[in-house]
C-alpha cells in the first residue's frame, strides 16, 4: 500500500460568515453566550455530536446550510453583536489591570499545567486540577493580565469511561484529530510549524508548538507526535497521566524544560513563571540553565534570581499525591543536563529531597517546586495547615507556623458555569456588573430583589433539563450494552422532574466516599422510598485507571441503581465530562460532597452549584470549611477526624442521614398554597449572594497580583538590574554566611525575672551575647525572641517574635543584643532565643534557614 501524505482543507465559508471562523479559533466563546448560540444555531444536532466544537461543527456542516445562514438576517444582525463585542474584548480597553497603579512595561506571567480544562471539545484535563487551570487563563484574559499559558497536547488525553452490564470501568482513548480542534500551529519565520529539541538520553526529542487563543491571552501546547522522532518519542504526549514513572518523567521534562525553552526561544521572556502543582518543575532549572549560558552567572547566581521570580501552587493534600523519581533515572536523564548547571549529581539531587543527605530518598516535583520558589501556596485556608505539616522537613530549622506556605483559596470563572437560565436572571436582576466584576459583593446583594417565583420557576427548568439530559445519557448507556428493550423504554419513567435531586459527581478516589451514603442502606431506602417527599441521587465520577478501589466503589453503586428499593431513583451517568458536569452543577437542589477530612485540597464543584442555586451539604473541609454558615447550607459533622476511619464513616452517614432526613427534606417540601419552598429559596439567595462574589476566579486573580505576581515581579527586577549585581551580591553573601556559620554561638542569656511575679502588661528585658567568626559581621544576623502563650504539652500556642538589637561589643569580643518580651496574655508563657541571618533581600527566615538556638 502507498503511504499517503496529508493536508488539511479549510471550509468555504460565504464571505458574510468569513468571522465565524476567526471567532471558532478563540476560547472566548466559550464563556460567552452569545457566541455559543450563533454556533448552536447554525445545526443544533451537529453542535451536540461533535460535543460542542465550532472547529469541527464549520468543517462539516453542508455548504447549504451555511448559504442558507447568510441570508437570514435575524442570524446575521446576531453574529455581528457578537463580532461588535469580541472587537471590543480585544482592544483590552478598561480592564481591571489597566486601572492598576502600572506595573513594568515587560509584566508577564507564565502559567504552566499539565491538564487544562477549558471546554469539552479541547479534552486536555482530567479533573479539578484542569478545570481551575482553564479558569484560571480565561479569568486573567478578563482582568486583562497578561499571561501567557503552557502545557501539552495530549493525543489521546485523558479516557473516556465506559461500564459494562456488571458496572465494572473500562477505559478508552480516543485519537484526536488536531486538525479538527480550536488550535492552530505555531509557525517560524518560513512558515513552517515551530519546532524545538530537548535533550534525552543518546538522543534528542523534538516538540511542535500549537497555540490556543483564550480571549486576550494565549495558550501554548507541546506535541511530540510528528515525524521526526521515533515511534516510542512520539508516544510520549498520547497520554494525560498514562504510562509508567520513566514516561511520567519524560513528560515532565517536555513541559517543564520544553516549555520554557518554547517560550524564550519564541522571545517570550516572562519575569514571573507560576506552577500549578508539582508537573512543571522542571521549568525552573531551564531558566537557569539560560541565565548561565546568556548572561555567564553561576548556579548560585542564577538561582537567587530565578527562585525570586517562581510561584507554586500545590494542590495534594498527601504525598503520594506528589511525582517521585529514583536517584537512578533522574541521573539516567539529567547527567548531561548537569553539567550544563556547573553542579554535581548530589547538588542536583538536593534539590528535589526533603533530606539532602539521604541518598535513598527519591527526587519530588513538588519539593524540587518548593525549593525554588519564593512565592507558595496551598488552594484553601485548611489546605494551608495540612500542607505546613506535609512538606515541614524542607524547612527543618522552621518552626511549623513559619513554614512559607500560605493560601489563595480556589475559585471559579462564573461566566463558564452559570446556566443560560440564571445568567439572563442576573442579568436582569443584578445588572451587567456580575459578570464584570464577580467579586464585588455589593452586586450580589441585589440578589434579594428577584422575585421567589421567578428564581424558583428558572431552577425548576434546569432540574428538568438535567433529569431529559440524564435519561437521554442512560439510554445512551444502555443501546452501548445491548440491554433489552423492555429496559431502555422504562428509562422514559426513571427519575422525577420534581423530585429534591442529589449530585454526587467526583473523582471516585477511595478517600472521597462517594459511597457514603450507602452506609445504612435500610434506613436510605425508607428515605427514598416516601413517595411523598420523593427523593432522588445522581452519581458521575471515574475513577483512576489502576485505581481498583475506586472502581469496586462504582461498582457497588450501579448495582444499588439497579436494585428495589433504589430502581429509577438512583443513576450513574457515564464518562463524567465538563458538559455533563454543567447540567448537574447547575439542576441538582443539593451537592454532597464527603470526603475524609482534611483530605479535599479545596473542590470547586461546589462553588460551581452555589452560583446556581444549588444548595451544599458538606464535610467541613477545603472550600466550604470557609464557606459554610447556616444560613447556606448544611455541614456533615463539625469538622471532626477519625484516627478509625470505619468508626468515622459510621458516625458521619449517620450524621448525613440525620440532617437530610430531619432538616433538608423538610424544608424542601415546606410548601404554601403556592406549591412555593420559600424557607428554600431563602438559602438559595443567601447561598447565591454571599458565596459567588467571595469563591470567583477575580477574587482569586486578584489575590494573586496584588500577593503574588507583582511581589514577584518586583523582586525578579531588583535581582536582575545592572547586569544580576543583586543576585550576585546575594548569593555571595550566603556562601560566606554558610561558611562561618558553624561558628556562631550564643554564649549568654540574661532576662530580668528576678523572682517577680509576671503579670499581662509587663516587659521583661533581655541580654543575649553572641559570638561570632571573622566571616560575619553583626550586621549579617538578627537575635529574636520567639516567645507566647503555651499548651500542656508545652508548644507554643501563638508564636510571636520579638527583635533584640545590637547594643555593644564586649571586652572579650563577643556582640551584645538587648530585647523585651512584653506579656500579652496570662497562662502558662513560654519563650526562647535564636539568631538567624539577617539580610535585605531576605524577607523570609526560611528563605535562608539557618539558625542557632539558645539551649
Amino acid at each position: 500500500m502507498p503511504i499517503f501524505k496529508n493536508f488539511y482543507v479549510a471550509p468555504l465559508l460565504p464571505p458574510k460568515l468569513e468571522f465565524l471562523q476567526e471567532l471558532a479559533f478563540n476560547l472566548w466563546w466559550s464563556w460567552n453566550i452569545d457566541a455559543i448560540s450563533l454556533f448552536r444555531r447554525l445545526d443544533e444536532q451537529l453542535w451536540e455530536t461533535t460535543n460542542h466544537n465550532p472547529v469541527m461543527l464549520l468543517s462539516l456542516i453542508s455548504q447549504e446550510r451555511l448559504l442558507e445562514m447568510e441570508n437570514d438576517e435575524g442570524f446575521i444582525t446576531s453574529m455581528e453583536e457578537v463580532r461588535r463585542q469580541f472587537r471590543k474584548y480585544l482592544k483590552n480597553e478598561g480592564t481591571w489591570f489597566k486601572n492598576q497603579p502600572p506595573a513594568p512595561s515587560n509584566f508577564l506571567v507564565a502559567y504552566f499545567s499539565a491538564e487544562y480544562g477549558l471546554t469539552e471539545c479541547l479534552p486536555l484535563y482530567s479533573g479539578g486540577l484542569g478545570v481551575l487551570a482553564g479558569d484560571h487563563l480565561k479569568t486573567s484574559s478578563e482582568l486583562g493580565i497578561p499571561v501567557v499559558g503552557v502545557g501539552i497536547l495530549y493525543q489521546k488525553g485523558y479516557f473516556k469511561q465506559f461500564l459494562d452490564a456488571e458496572g465494572w470501568q473500562h477505559e478508552n482513548y480516543t485519537a484526536y484529530d488536531f486538525g479538527f480542534l480550536p488550535i492552530r500551529p505555531v509557525r517560524n519565520e518560513k512558515g513552517l510549524p515551530f519546532i524545538i529539541s530537548v535533550e534525552f538520553p543518546c538522543r534528542n526529542v523534538f516538540i511542535q508548538v500549537w497555540k490556543v487563543d483564550i480571549g486576550r491571552n494565549r495558550l501554548f501546547l507541546l506535541d511530540t507526535n510528528i515525524e521526526q522522532n521515533s515511534r516510542e518519542d512520539q508516544d510520549l504526549t498520547d497520554y494525560l497521566y498514562g504510562g509508567d514513572s520513566e514516561t511520567r518523567l519524560c513528560q515532565e521534562i517536555i513541559l517543564g524544560i520544553g516549555g520554557m525553552r518554547a517560550l524564550l526561544k519564541m522571545g517570550i521572556e516572562p519575569t514571573v513563571c507560576h506552577m500549578n502543582e508539582g508537573h512543571c518543575a522542571f521549568l525552573t532549572l531551564e531558566k537557569i540553565r539560560h541565565l548561565i549560558e546568556q548572561k555567564g552567572l553561576n548556579f548560585k547566581e542564577a538561582y537567587e534570581a530565578v527562585s525570586s521570580s517562581c510561584v507554586f501552587t500545590t494542590h495534594t493534600p498527601v504525598p503520594a499525591g506528589s511525582d517521585y523519581f529514583s536517584p537512578e533515572l533522574i541521573e539516567k536523564y539529567f547527567s548531561d543536563y548537569i553539567k550544563s548547571l556547573g553542579i554535581s549529581l548530589d547538588e542536583f539531587l538536593s534539590l528535589g529531597k526533603t533530606d539532602p543527605k539521604n541518598d535513598k530518598e527519591h527526587f519530588c516535583m513538588t519539593v524540587l517546586a518548593l525549593r525554588l520558589s519564593s512565592f507558595r501556596n496551598a488552594v484553601s485556608r485548611l489546605h494551608e495547615c495540612t500542607s505546613k505539616n506535609l512538606w515541614k522537613g524542607v524547612w527543618q530549622n522552621a518552626m511549623l507556623e513559619e513554614i512559607p506556605i500560605t493560601h489563595i483559596t480556589n475559585g471559579i470563572n462564573l461566566k463558564s458555569w452559570v446556566s443560560f437560565e440564571f445568567r439572563n436572571l442576573f442579568d436582569r436582576y443584578l445588572g451587567p456588573k456580575w459578570a464584570e466584576s464577580s467579586d464585588d459583593t455589593e452586586v450580589w446583594k441585589k440578589v434579594d430583589s428577584i422575585p421567589n417565583e421567578e428564581l424558583w420557576r428558572t431552577h425548576e427548568r434546569r432540574r428538568e433539563r438535567l433529569i431529559a439530559f440524564a435519561r437521554q445519557r442512560i439510554i445512551q448507556q444502555m443501546k452501548r450494552i445491548n440491554a433489552p428493550l423492555s429496559e431502555i423504554e422504562s428509562v422514559a419513567s426513571l427519575l422525577n422532574p420534581k423530585a429534591l435531586t442529589i449530585g454526587i459527581a467526583r473523582r471516585f478516589a477511595s478517600y472521597k466516599r462517594a459511597d457514603l451514603i450507602f452506609k445504612d442502606i435500610e434506613r436510605l431506602g425508607v428515605i427514598l422510598s416516601d413517595n411523598e417527599k420523593p427523593v432522588q441521587i445522581i452519581f458521575a465520577g471515574k475513577a483512576h485507571p489502576k485505581d481498583k478501589n475506586g472502581k469496586e466503589i462504582i461498582k457497588k453503586i450501579i448495582g444499588y441503581c439497579k436494585s428495589e428499593p433504589f430502581k429509577g431513583k438512583v443513576v450513574f451517568l457515564e464518562d463524567y465530562d465538563m458538559n455533563v458536569a454543567r447540567y448537574l452543577v447547575q439542576g441538582c437542589d443539593i451537592w454532597l460532597n464527603n470526603p475524609r477530612r482534611p483530605l479535599e485540597a479545596s473542590g470547586t464543584s461546589g462553588m460551581k452549584a452555589a452560583v446556581n442555586g444549588v444548595l451544599n451539604f458538606s464535610i467541613l473541609d477545603g472550600w466550604w470549611d470557609e464557606a459554610y454558615s447556616k444560613e447556606c447550607g448544611w455541614t456533615i459533622g463539625n469538622g471532626e477526624t477519625y484516627e478509625d476511619e470505619n468508626y468515622g464513616d459510621i458516625i458521619e452517614s449517620k450524621y448525613l442521614l440525620d440532617t437530610l432526613e430531619k432538616e433538608i427534606i423538610p424544608l424542601f417540601y415546606d410548601r404554601g398554597k403556592d406549591m412555593m419552598p420559600r424557607g428554600w429559596i431563602e438559602m438559595v439567595k443567601n447561598s447565591i449572594k454571599k458565596l459567588s462574589p467571595v469563591f470567583s476566579t477575580h477574587r482569586m486573580l486578584k489575590e494573586y497580583m496584588e500577593r503574588f505576581y507583582i511581589p514577584a515581579d518586583l523582586k525578579n527586577n531588583s535581582l536582575s538590574k545592572n547586569d544580576f549585581s543583586n543576585a550576585k551580591s546575594l548569593a555571595q553573601w550566603k556562601e560566606r554566611v554558610a561558611r562561618g556559620w558553624s561558628a556562631v554561638n550564643i554564649v549568654n542569656v540574661k532576662a530580668d525575672f528576678n523572682g517577680r511575679e509576671t503579670k499581662i502588661g509587663d516587659n521583661i528585658n533581655f541580654e543575649v551575647e553572641v559570638a561570632l567568626c571573622e566571616n560575619i559581621k553583626p550586621e549579617d544576623i538578627k537575635v529574636e525572641i520567639i516567645h507566647g502563650p503555651m499548651d500542656i504539652s508545652g508548644n507554643l500556642m501563638k508564636m510571636q517574635k520579638s527583635a533584640a538589637i545590637f547594643s555593644e561589643k564586649t571586652q572579650n569580643g563577643t556582640l551584645l543584643f538587648k530585647g523585651i518580651l512584653k506579656c500579652s496574655s496570662s497562662g502558662k508563657y513560654g519563650y526562647a532565643i535564636r539568631v538567624i541571618p539577617n539580610h535585605p533581600l531576605i524577607e523570609e527566615f526560611c528563605d535562608f534557614p539557618l539558625v542557632v538556638w539558645h539551649q
